[in-house]
């Protein structure tokens, strides 16, 4: 068997300017970098010890996609309006970690410079990466 680390991973669902899912689905990854909202986000995810893989550093999975949503009573929308469904063009970054490293204060940054309302942030379980011998 192959050997392996365990590691967790930390996944931010971010709003884009339409104009930025526009070029990424056109192929411009480097789109995301330019995006007024994604870029202090994915600069916060590039931060070690996120994205350590040893030869490589910064390392950031992204998805580009929609989020569909409707704001309830008291709810303080960033787009659409309470009560009506609304879609956002949005992009998942994801950063693997270390299972054991102390992230809480960059978990903390993502939540404050996250624009939303409600941040959706999802932080995994540990489980197994698998790697070269």
């Amino acid at each position: 068997m192959s050997d392996s680390r365990w590691v967790r991973d930390i996944r931010v669902y971010c709003p884009v300017a339409p104009p930025t899912l526009a070029a990424l689905i056109a192929g411009d990854p480097g789109a995301v970098e330019r995006d007024a909202t994604a870029a202090p986000l994915l600069a916060i995810l590039r931060t070690p010890p996120l994205g350590d893989f040893g030869r490589y550093r910064e390392v950031v999975e992204l998805a580009i996609g929609y989020e569909g949503f409707r704001p309830d009573e008291g709810a303080v929308p960033t787009l659409g309006a309470v009560g009506e469904a609304s879609w956002s063009p949005t992009v998942i970054l994801t950063a693997i970690y270390d299972a054991e490293a102390d992230v809480a204060a960059l978990a903390d940054a993502l939540l404050a410079a996250h624009p939303w309302d409600v941040p959706v942030i999802a932080v995994s379980e540990p489980y197994r990466l698998l790697v070269r011998r």
